[in-house]
């Protein structure tokens, strides 16, 4: 084979792993009239790209073979990781809290970050089991004066902390943070998560906070998850919701164009931030 033939080879099997990818799933047949190649062609390509492990052979086609995240990287180490999609994310999101709304606010860097854009929505009650979000809330109180201790300011938000074990990301997890999301009912639910995908739906790695995170949407009237680009197509340990539990995901404009048509089939709506168009259907 030439060199020239090797290149035309890699980039016909990116294509297929990419359909794969995007779709779900491929058939030979289809992949054939696509290609314009032979039925033998596509089969050693699908022969390949299963030895590489990145799909696995089904009769007549081929699937992918999804990794599943069992590690959960602390908060600081999160943090410094797509830090302006974060905020871009953060500044759209924002706009979805209505003033002297009820809002729950789950642990992870993204909702971090909203809880600082928040601190502009007046008269807000805010649930968290994030103690870093709870602290964002916390330190914009009004300075102490004569001593007296600190008092919020005016239009500030009330936050109530669920309580519960800490988890690396330092949300709040268990029995204790369950107990107190079942007797609350919220407006709006801003949900950061690990991994997004048709086929796992929502996703950690923390099997404590997979089931806090299921209180969370069940007491929610609608379900808002912020997540970069890079969450889409990241399966964790623990599937704890369903996109067609999710109402609107908020993301940045890092997702591919594929990608976008494939949340598009699945959810109500996709906001890109830092996009022109808010894509709602």
């Amino acid at each position: 084979m030439t060199d020239n033939q090797n290149l035309l080879a890699e980039q016909r099997r990116a294509l297929i792993l990419d359909e794969v990818r995007r779709r779900g799933g491929v058939r030979v047949n289809e992949l054939t009239r696509r290609l314009n190649v032979s039925d033998m062609t596509v089969r050693r390509d699908l022969d390949a790209l299963a030895r590489q492990g990145v799909v696995e052979k089904v009769h007549g086609g081929a699937v992918p073979v999804v990794e599943t995240s069992t590690h959960e990287p602390g908060f600081e180490v999160k943090s410094a990781l797509e830090l302006r999609a974060k905020e871009e994310i953060a500044r759209a999101a924002a706009r979805l809290a209505a003033p002297g709304s009820a809002i729950a606010l789950s642990g992870g860097t993204t909702t971090y970050a909203l809880a600082h854009r928040l601190l502009e929505v007046p008269d807000l009650t805010v649930v968290t089991n994030s103690v870093r979000v709870a602290d964002v809330f916390h330190t914009a109180q009004r300075p102490a004066s004569s001593g007296e201790p600190p008092a919020p300011r005016p239009g500030a938000a009330t936050v109530v902390l669920t309580g519960g074990m800490r988890t690396p990301s330092d949300s709040l997890v268990g029995p204790v943070a369950d107990q107190a999301i079942r007797s609350l009912h919220f407006d709006v639910l801003f949900l950061g998560v690990h991994g997004i995908s048709v086929e796992a739906g929502l996703s950690t790695p923390n099997l404590a906070e997979a089931e806090t995170n299921r209180h969370l949407v069940r007491a929610a009237r609608r379900v808002v998850v912020i997540a970069d680009h890079t969450k889409w197509g990241t399966v964790g340990l623990s599937s704890f919701a369903a996109l067609t539990e999710v109402d609107t995901l908020v993301t940045d404009a890092g997702l591919s164009e594929r990608a976008r048509e494939e949340i598009a089939e699945h959810l109500p709506r996709l906001i890109v931030a830092d996009d022109t168009e808010d894509r709602a259907e």
